[in-house]
């Protein structure tokens, strides 16, 4: 017979465990939204999270990778050496006052070309190719706009490359594949998990190596979402399946995400969704969690399925959007940059960002109202035309940086040292308003709220072997010394016109598509450590090349951040005289460059 015993003994027990409940319920329940945010967020509205049901990768034959590429002339593969800068001299630009922290984003070490306006950092654009070693077919697709991230450390290979291929226009496809870099030279060249270039390396990726995937791409199966807010003009877009413009990065919690461009379900006709990499490649879900100083299950997963991102309010929002990107704080909250204009009219928003709330929903916009437009537009007193018509657009994923380097032992990490920063584009269209070319700008604000914007490159970024379309090649090659006295010797001994010999185009236009600090840097590098990096580490640079090939390059972080135009900072709060405040600089004193 089984026995049952009074309630009442049960009573006690209840009545404490009860007690807890009510106890942890008040006691932990989530704060509000932090003070500095400026207006309060309207109702969260429904949204979208498609299931990844059945996903199976789909392996694609590998062929050859000889027409996927720009194969260019070893002679692009120049060496900046000290001979040939010896016009560079050392100038400051007005920078922010009482931040001695931001004094390195304002020194400029190089002059800029007296055509073009751009300078030229010591790396080089070298080529990827998605043909695997040992494979036996060539490959016929075309890839473009590649987008890498660096894999942690204890990785069997270095980077994570997800590529668009070149398609007949009814429809998208994206692949991904491991990589791995081999260089070219003596041991002394090679960066940490780098091999030398095999024959078959330098056959596929030119004299400078590049690099390589490890093994054979697969389709990224990402769902297809409905269009049912394409009306008008935009109604083709409802019939072009498959998603673009991928941007890979990791967030500050060690996510491996991607955010992808695709139809909108209900807030527009076309926007932006996210979702965890692990969902679609289970194998990272493998390798995150096997991290020999920290084994754990991996990062949790805030986008495990596809997740329609928002823009509040209702009114903000336009029938395209394209091209935001997050920033993540050190305390792992998420925030997505919208846009960063300069009103030309009272209808632009001017810049604008929101903390994302989870599931895709976002606040009202957090811009400080009195931060003034760090943009301007200098079409009203420029006298070059190559140099008219440019609009400002966001190109890349955002990185954490600590301004000051690693191997500095009394380098530590504060609200005063810590920025984020990104790629900006200015894009020039031709007479037929194509693109003609991307000038790569990089925008620096503050790791603290509210995130106030400092600096932006006063002049374009080019790469040692890019050339800036809209002048001709001697123009372009102006700030190389060498290459300057073979055109004035070419010039004094042939009365001939363009081109005076030496270097050539390199490329009709290229475009940044992301940033990622690069494989295994000093010291640990966890998963979430990826997103952060100092003055001193290296960063992978993925690079478009005409719409039909692709590249990157690895620079110092601190390279990509120099030679900065300061921000204007705030104005007074009615508008009547901008006043000087910390990280501004005066009225009349911001280089227009």
């Amino acid at each position: 017979m089984i026995y049952l015993p009074p309630l009442r003994r049960l009573l006690l027990p209840a009545t404490i465990f009860l007690a807890i409940i009510v106890f942890y319920r008040f006691s932990f329940s989530t704060t509000s939204l932090p003070s500095f945010i400026l207006h309060s967020p309207p109702p969260p509205q429904e949204g979208i999270r498609l299931l990844i049901a059945d996903v199976q990768p789909k392996l694609f034959p590998a062929v050859n990778a000889t027409e996927t590429h720009l194969i260019s002339s070893s002679r692009f593969y120049y060496d900046l050496s000290e001979s040939n800068n010896q016009s560079t001299s050392t100038w400051t630009t007005q920078k922010p006052i009482n931040q001695p922290a931001l004094n390195i984003l304002w020194q400029c070490p190089v002059e800029a070309n007296r055509y073009t306006n751009h300078i030229r950092i010591p790396a080089i654009v070298r080529n990827i190719t998605q043909l695997p070693p040992q494979s036996l077919k060539p490959e016929k697709r075309v890839f473009w706009n590649p987008t890498i991230i660096s894999l942690p450390y204890w990785a069997e290979n270095q980077y994570l490359v997800v590529s668009r291929i070149v398609t007949g226009g009814n429809h998208q496809e994206n692949v991904m594949c491991e990589a791995n870099i081999c260089y070219v030279g003596s041991d002394d060249d090679a960066k940490p998990g780098e091999k030398p270039c095999t024959e078959d390396d330098l056959k596929l990726l030119g004299p400078a190596g590049g690099m390589r995937c490890a093994s054979t791409p697969i389709a990224l199966n990402v769902p297809p979402t409905p269009a049912e807010q394409c009306y008008g003009k935009y109604e083709t877009y409802v019939d072009v399946p498959g998603f673009h413009d991928p941007r890979v990065f990791w967030s500050g919690r060690g996510e491996p995400l991607m955010m992808v461009n695709t139809q909108y379900v209900r807030y527009a006709c076309f926007g932006l969704w996210m979702i965890d990499l692990r969902s679609l490649h289970p194998p990272l879900q493998d390798l995150l969690a096997s991290s020999p100083m920290h084994p754990s299950l991996g990062p949790l997963k805030s986008y495990s399925t596809l997740t329609e991102l928002t823009r509040n309010p209702p009114e903000t929002r336009s029938s395209i959007e394209k091209n935001w990107f997050l920033f993540f704080t050190s305390t792992g909250e998420s925030y997505v940059h919208y846009d960063l204009s300069y009103p030309k009219d009272t209808s632009a928003r001017g810049r604008t960002f929101a903390k994302l709330l989870g599931n895709g929903f976002a606040t009202a916009n957090l811009t400080d109202a009195l931060e003034l437009p760090c943009l301007f537009d200098t079409d009203a007193t420029e006298t070059d035309g190559a140099k008219k018509g440019g609009t400002w657009h966001q190109a890349t994923n955002s990185l954490r940086l600590i301004l000051c380097e690693r191997k500095d032992p009394h380098c530590r990490q504060s609200p005063q040292n810590s920025v984020f920063f990104a790629v900006v584009h200015r894009k020039f269209p031709n007479y037929l308003d194509l693109p003609l070319r991307y000038e790569r700008h990089f925008m620096v604000w503050s790791a603290s709220p509210p995130f106030s914007m400092l600096g932006i490159s006063q002049h374009p970024i080019l790469m040692a072997n890019e050339t800036a379309s809209g002048w001709t090649q001697s123009r372009n090659w102006d700030d190389d010394p060498a290459n300057a006295a073979t055109v004035a010797h070419t010039k004094m001994h042939r009365n001939t016109t363009e081109p005076y010999g030496g270097k050539e185009y390199w490329a009709y236009f290229t475009y940044t598509v992301s940033i990622a600090y690069a494989w295994a840097r000093t010291g640990m590098d966890e998963a979430g450590e990826k997103n952060v990096g100092y003055l001193d580490d290296e960063v992978v640079l993925g690079i478009g090349i005409d719409d039909k090939g692709q590249g990157f390059a690895t620079a110092r972080a601190g390279d990509l951040v120099q030679c900065l135009r300061a921000c204007p900072g705030r104005g007074k709060e009615h508008g009547d005289d901008e006043e000087r405040s910390e990280g501004s600089t005066p009225k009349g004193d911001v280089q227009h460059g």
